[in-house]
């Protein structure tokens, strides 16, 4: 076992060691993943808005079809960097908050303050049901001058629709910034099924829900997503499916020997999908020879698939890189790649399954078979 953790620990050191150009520029989470999206084809956009506990927000918006992710934070105090701890003792001035990443051309911003106006209390600008304080408080934090306007017209219609009897008391404020919030309160709906939703049954929040929304709460608004055919098996399943580095890697941000796992050097026409979930990801058309020991792409096969996080594990702060739907540890992104988008996706290879190209339709991949066959 020690000497699996001194191998995870020198390629950690290698993997760091590859991406050091990314280290030197100093590049900030928000500058690379602005490059990252940049070189995507899905167009995004953000909104912040705070309605009470940001594991329901996060839950219920994430629900919400165009809408990418939403992450768990605090915004509008003036403590930085603020832990757990300090907000929730509602001395930081912040309040609970989550940041959607949305796709406008699927869903309006208009579109998700009414989502919003159906998951909250709007009239109660002390906390929300249960969790009481301005650290709870509700309010949307615009990013611009067309979400201001919005906003402002939005919660007047609010008012006037006679929806409540109490006055609209949900803030709006320019958004100055976002801390987001420790990993543990991250998809904490996912991670503790049981014990968030004994905190939502206690708190009252969907009670209170029901009685003013009735059946309009999941009316046309909202707009439910379609259900995938991509998810995470229980852990009891992946412990049995997996090797034990395949769990470690993808299941504990574990990192796989350079040049010595399975993808490195495949040079097969083909795909590669989440071992744990089967969503595609990557495609050997833009697989490259990169010389750090990992397979190495330059864009994902399904941006949609891809999800991009903060990693603060090492000495520099990195662009952690998970399946949306398998929610799998896949590898981290740099910005020394080469064109047409100047990234690369160092991927490990123990987070990955192999489609041959000749096998794409049989194993229900077939809508990708068109991209070898233009590669002819």
């Amino acid at each position: 076992m020690k000497t699996m953790v001194t191998l995870s620990i020198l390629a950690v050191l290698m993997l760091v060691t590859v991406g050091s150009n990314y280290a030197v520029e100093q590049q900030t989470k928000k500058e690379l993943m602005a490059q990252t999206l940049d070189n995507q084809p899905n167009h995004k956009e953000i909104a912040t808005f705070a309605g009470g506990c940001f594991w329901c927000v996060e839950s219920d918006f994430e629900k919400v079809e165009g809408v990418i992710e939403a992450v768990s934070g605090y915004s509008g105090g003036n403590v930085k960097n603020p832990t757990y701890d300090q907000v929730s003792s509602g001395s930081t001035g912040h309040t609970e908050a989550i940041q959607i990443h949305y796709d406008p051309r699927i869903i309006s911003y208009g579109e998700l303050l009414d989502v919003l106006w159906r998951h909250m209390d709007p009239t109660d600008a002390n906390g929300q049901f249960v969790d009481r304080g301005s650290q709870y408080r509700p309010a949307i934090f615009y990013h611009n001058e067309k979400q201001r306007l919005t906003a402002l017209d939005s919660r007047k219609k609010l008012e006037e629709s006679g929806r409540f009897n109490k006055p609209i008391a949900t803030e709006i404020s320019e958004f100055s910034v976002f801390y987001t919030a420790e990993d543990y309160h991250q998809n904490y709906y996912k991670k503790n099924p049981i014990r968030y939703k004994y905190y939502r049954y206690n708190s009252g929040r969907d009670q209170f829900l029901q009685q003013i929304w009735g059946e309009e709460k999941t009316a046309a608004p909202q707009r439910m997503k379609k259900a995938s055919k991509y998810s995470k098996p229980p852990v009891s399943v992946l412990r049995q499916k997996l090797t034990p580095l395949q769990y470690e890697v993808t299941q504990q941000e574990g990192t796989e020997p350079p040049f010595n796992n399975e993808f490195w050097d495949n040079k097969r026409e083909g795909i590669y999908v989440d071992l744990v979930s089967g969503e595609p990801l990557f495609s050997s058309l833009d697989k490259y020879k990169s010389g750090t020991g990992w397979p190495s792409f330059t864009k994902p096969l399904v941006a949609d698939n891809i999800v991009n996080k903060e990693d603060r594990s090492l000495f520099a702060t990195r662009i952690e890189v998970r399946s949306k739907h398998g929610d799998s540890h896949l590898g981290h992104v740099f910005d020394d790649g080469p064109p047409p988008t100047g990234l690369r996706y160092c991927i490990n290879s123990a987070s990955l399954r192999f489609i041959p190209k000749e096998e794409l339709e049989e194993k229900g991949y077939g809508e990708f078979y068109s991209l070898f066959a233009k590669n002819k």
